[in-house]
């Protein structure tokens, strides 16, 4: 299903939860909403399902305008939070809900009810109810659920969020697989980052009931088109005196310019080890938290904390070591504009790793 969403606002009352919102989502493509909470994204969803009406705006399912139409009209599936399960019912019964509402034979229901449950994994789990099953079986059923009249766009709020931590990472690797092999057009609720880069195709940044960007998490951790982008995606420092940054003093001639410092544009080593000296700044270990691959290491340039990261290969540091800082690049803003600098002190620019 091709999505069109044109100006889409919604009001409760003097508050508005979402504020002029437009976008197009291709056929098949797996879209993660990713903002804070309380940022509008479940109201855009609920708007989609039909669920909410729009204040004003369009919403287009492949050309035709939807927003009168009832949820069961709109050929959508749509997985809850909390799954919502019916307790009384079984695994089988519940994925059949919605086939039997639409009055399918028997058999039809029976053949689709199977092929899902041996999709979804839970092939043996069909005559269990769902407090017999794991967090990560039943959101399975609530997925298993959802295709089974198959809808043209699957809705998704928050689906790991009730999900202790481990099984929450098997799930997202089964839901991005399932999602390619039925090849429908989904969208899915998160706060989280780490969900929304590993799992989506596509990310879409919704703060303050605003569309802040668009586009793959690539594209959108390497250039962030609002500081709120590049503050949200990533860890990050923000530098309210660019002036201390050897290097981005071009940047200094528009009052009011901060600097956004990610850990991957910062090197540091012990004094001698970093060939470009004459760009780098004097600093001290504050504090090195492991982090399995890497050091986490936090650090102060003069009055300023800086956050990176440091190879398990080269030399340890310690809390009071003395270092050069070298900032290879920043993120340059103010009220009116917002882009990426290179350090001018350099040569080569550094390559960005996430």
């Amino acid at each position: 299903m091709h999505i069109e969403v044109r100006n889409l606002n919604k009001a409760f009352g003097d508050f508005h939860a979402v504020q002029n919102v437009s976008f197009e989502i291709e056929k098949g493509h797996l879209i993660g909403l990713l903002g804070p909470s309380g940022g509008g994204k479940t109201s855009i969803l609920r708007m989609l399902a039909g669920l909410e009406s729009p204040t004003s705006g369009d919403i287009i399912f492949h050309g035709k305008r939807v927003n009168d139409l009832p949820p069961q009209e709109r050929g959508i599936g749509f997985v809850f939070q909390n799954y919502a399960l019916f307790k009384h019912m079984t695994v089988y019964d519940n994925i059949a809900f919605g086939l039997k509402v639409k009055k399918q034979s028997k058999e039809q229901i029976r053949e689709r009810v199977m092929y899902l449950v041996e999709l979804t994994g839970l092939k043996g789990f069909e005559h269990r109810y769902a407090h017999q099953l794991s967090g990560g079986q039943r959101q399975r059923v609530a997925f298993a659920r959802a295709l089974a009249p198959e809808p043209q766009l699957l809705l998704l709020d928050e689906p790991f969020a009730a999900i202790d931590a481990k099984i929450r990472t098997e799930l997202r690797t089964w839901l991005k697989e399932m999602i390619e092999r039925v090849g429908i057009t989904s969208i899915f609720v998160t706060h989280d980052q780490e969900e929304a880069i590993e799992v989506a195709d596509e990310i879409m940044i919704i703060s303050k009931g605003k569309l802040e960007q668009k586009g793959s998490p690539w594209d959108i951790y390497k250039n962030p088109e609002t500081p709120f982008v590049a503050s949200f995606i990533g860890e990050s420092t923000i530098v309210e005196d660019i002036t201390q940054l050897i290097g981005f003093e071009d940047g200094a001639n528009t009052p009011g310019t901060k600097a956004l410092i990610r850990p991957e544009y910062i090197e540091i080593g012990r004094p001698g080890e970093i060939k470009l000296a004459s760009a780098a700044l004097s600093g001290k270990i504050k504090q090195l938290h492991f982090r399995g691959s890497e050091w986490m290491v936090e650090l102060l340039v003069g009055n300023t904390k800086l956050i990176t990261y440091r190879s398990l290969e080269k030399e340890i540091l310690h809390p009071g070591d003395q270092v050069s800082v070298l900032v290879h690049r920043a993120y340059l803003f103010n009220d009116h504009e917002s882009w990426i600098a290179e350090n001018t002190l350099k040569v080569d620019p550094m390559p960005i790793h996430i």
